[in-house]
């Protein structure tokens, strides 16, 4: 008789921050981690100076909340614009612009994106998520968020950037666990430029296409094998005389 795996709450949050982690490190070209120690709090808060929310349910029902401190916000949010090749001249300088609070929204929604895919399909289960919502809020004020949660756990982690601005995830969810009853494989990620370069790099290293696009390469393989059909029609009718 095998042992039933079982994974908890404090499972699922330690996803929740890889996906944290991972979205806000590869989106910024930067190093992101979370702390190796979490803690208990009685209930999530928007805390200063950005605050975002989401809420999620379906196989089970949580809530996300991040609070940026302005410093951690700009930082990522600078990164982020840069990264993505736009010029420093143009980028916000303060926490409170629109722009910086709709790119903070939209990271926000890629972890999540993140975090749900890789839930479902470990769990094998099923959530879908609420469009998240961004806050600027004022140094002397806190914003108590509630969910309809069956006996909620609720737990803060710290993260810190890598120019060491701290901020926080707060992280609440319906106390459950899920347990393993029987084996199964579910589907590896896989990115699709990578997988059509290890093709072309399969078919041959021709100097003259290391620099084309791969998806290029797969647009001209109509054009290629229409080629290969006409140079083996000529060779039939060079066999046979015509």
């Amino acid at each position: 008789m095998t042992t039933n795996t079982i994974v908890t709450s404090d499972d699922i949050l330690l996803k929740l921050c890889h996906s944290v982690a991972h979205v806000l490190s590869s989106t910024s070209a930067s190093n992101v981690t979370h702390a190796g120690m979490v803690q208990s709090i009685a209930r999530t808060r928007l805390k200063p100076d950005l605050g975002c929310f989401s809420i999620f349910d379906g196989g089970f029902s949580g809530l996300v909340v991040i609070n940026f401190s302005a410093s951690a916000a700009i930082e990522i949010y600078r990164r982020y614009m840069l990264n993505m090749g736009m010029p420093e001249s143009e980028l916000a300088f303060s926490h409170t612009s629109d722009e910086v609070g709709n790119v903070m929204g939209e990271l926000m929604n890629q972890i999540l994106g993140d975090f749900i895919n890789k839930i479902s399909k470990e769990l094998q289960t099923s959530i879908s998520q609420s469009q998240p919502k961004m806050l600027t809020i004022n140094k002397e004020l806190t914003i108590s968020i509630d969910a309809n949660l069956d006996d909620a756990v609720a737990r803060r982690v710290s993260f810190r950037t890598e120019n060491n601005h701290i901020f926080y995830l707060e992280f609440a969810m319906d106390k459950t666990e899920f347990i393993r009853l029987d084996e199964f494989v579910y589907d590896e990620e896989f990115d699709p430029d990578s997988l059509l370069e290890q093709h072309s790099s399969i078919g041959g290293n021709n100097d003259s296409n290391s620099n084309v696009s791969p998806w290029v390469k797969m647009a001209d393989k109509p054009a290629i094998a229409t080629r290969a059909i006409d140079n083996e029609a000529d060779d039939l009718l060079d066999q046979l005389g015509i």
